[in-house]
């Protein structure tokens, strides 16, 4: 019986799996997650947007977080007081792994993979079920959420959240594909997907609801019926402001935040954000 087999059925028990048994099963889970061996979204190219996600993964992580008791995970001899799920410990990759991670007060949860390379600023945070790929860089106050999927060489700047979507678990997490820039402040949710080299400007929102208007090809972009929000390949986007036509909005002159495509990334983009090297 497989992995994804023996979740499945646990699935179905209910309330009538073998607790025992679901948590043997978790941890081979977690360890296969934190290893890298399996994922709970990857790339797919017969999907239209490029990517699947592993529904199996995320039910197994909800199991664990279910069957998990609160216990006392308190550290440097009780000091500094914590309380959490027993089947939920904190990632220790140790120097093999070939993973920086600057004192400071970051957590990374057992069940995340990090490759090679990766640089975590304090404090950051790296929740179960996400995916970081080399050389990326994860920046102070910053968020991965749990089954996150964020691809090699991206600069997560301070202060920005990159949610997961562990629920609804049908729905694709939110995915950063590689060279991407994501910008201070930015928070990106929903399971929008950032395609390969965009640039998100510092403080841009961007959820599965989110209409993105690329001033460059003229359109707009929107989520497809049941499908994530899309940000197309280099494109560079910054915060924006659309006019409130409906209502007071003319005579109170009120606009709404909304994200804009102001050019997509040459090779000026990258000369400026070629910055990044200097600091690895």
């Amino acid at each position: 019986m497989t992995l994804e087999s023996e979740i499945d059925g646990f699935v179905a028990a209910g309330a009538a799996a073998d607790r025992s048994a679901v948590r043997d099963a978790f941890a081979r889970l977690r360890q296969a997650l934190s290893s890298g061996e399996v994922r709970a979204a990857e790339p797919d190219a017969s999907s239209p947007v490029g990517w699947r996600v592993n529904r199996w993964v995320k039910q197994g992580i909800l199991l664990g977080f279910k069957h998990g008791d609160v216990v006392d995970a308190s550290m440097d001899h009780g000091k500094w007081p914590f309380y959490d799920k027993d089947t939920l410990p904190m990632k220790r990759p140790g120097l093999a792994a070939g993973i920086r991670i600057v004192p400071g007060g970051s957590s990374i949860r057992d069940g995340s993979y990090l490759a090679p390379g990766v640089i975590c600023m304090p404090p950051m945070f790296v929740n179960i079920g996400a995916w970081v790929g080399a050389q990326t860089l994860i920046d102070s106050h910053a968020l991965v959420g749990s089954c996150a999927q964020v691809g090699a060489r991206v600069h997560v700047s301070a202060g920005a959240q990159i949610g997961g979507v562990i629920e609804p678990v049908g729905a694709l997490p939110v995915i950063i594909e590689d060279d991407v820039l994501i910008g201070g402040n930015t928070g990106i949710y929903e399971g929008a997907i950032i395609k390969a080299r965009a640039v998100i400007a510092a403080g841009t929102v961007l959820t599965g609801s989110t209409p993105v208007y690329d001033l460059v090809r003229g359109e707009i972009i929107r989520a497809a019926a049941g499908q994530p929000l899309v940000v197309p390949e280099g494109a560079v986007v910054v915060p924006g402001a659309r006019a409130v036509t409906g209502g007071k909005g003319p005579e109170w002159g009120l606009s709404l935040a909304t994200p804009v495509i102001v050019k997509y990334r040459d090779s000026g983009t990258d000369t400026r954000t070629e910055l990044e090297s200097w600091i690895r």
